[in-house]
């Protein structure tokens, strides 16, 4: 029973320190990670970003230029994934807000090209649909 509650309690802990961020709530150094990855270039504004779990493990977020998705995978590079569309790229959104038990809410991006990708992110229902409309709005003023 002591082990169940030792594990409860760490992806207690894991879940809730994961937040919705912004480019002012960013740290520099996640910034500069970000643009090592080539998912972000100098002047582009973070306007979103959600990490389900660490920020140098994976991220989810979009920009005033584009919609990313990165998991970068410590042990094995080859099961690293890096996803992005500029909005001009972009076929199709959908919006997927109740994913089922066990899975966090998500954009499916489809780009021109048939690419397809999906971008998590988590909160109270509030949160979670502001970066659904954000990034809707985005990406129809910019295509």
């Amino acid at each position: 029973m002591k082990k169940y509650l030792i594990v409860v309690f760490t992806i207690f802990l894991l879940i809730s320190c994961n937040k919705i961020e912004t480019n002012q709530t960013l740290d520099k150094k996640d910034i500069e990670y970000i643009k090592n990855l080539n998912l972000l270039t100098d002047g582009e504004n973070v306007y979103k970003f959600y990490s389900e779990y660490k920020k140098d493990v994976a991220g989810n977020f979009y920009t005033d230029r584009r919609i990313a998705t990165y998991w970068i995978d410590r042990r094995n590079s080859k099961k690293n994934e890096i996803n992005y569309a500029y909005y001009k790229e972009i076929k199709r959104i959908d919006t997927v807000f109740n994913a089922g038990a066990g899975y966090t809410p998500y954009i499916l991006v489809t780009k021109t090209n048939g690419n397809t990708f999906k971008v998590s992110v988590d909160g109270d229902k509030k949160e979670i649909r502001d970066f659904f409309e954000g990034v809707l709005r985005e990406w129809k003023t910019k295509r």
